[in-house]
């Protein structure tokens, strides 16, 4: 598993790539919190399998396909998340 992290304005996107158990490749995830000050954390949207579990071949493709993601939810979505 390797996971990061990234500030898009008023929320952070924490991507993740998970090994497939038994299979071969890297399952993209995402979760994107809404960040008010240091005290008030919520969490807007959550997908643990992106793309419908598409195995990614390497880590790295897995993780910038969830930053994406996450980023569109931001971009895209942020009046249904407020």
């Amino acid at each position: 598993m390797q996971f990061d992290e990234v500030d898009a304005g008023d929320f952070r996107i924490y991507a993740g790539a998970l090994d497939r158990p038994n299979r071969y490749g890297y399952v993209a995830a995402v979760v994107v919190m809404r960040v008010r000050g240091d005290a008030q954390r919520q969490e807007a949207f959550r997908d643990e399998n992106l793309a419908g579990g598409f195995a990614w071949a390497t880590a790295a493709e897995a993780l910038r396909f969830a930053i994406n993601a996450g980023r569109e939810v931001v971009m895209c979505r942020v009046g249904a998340l407020a």
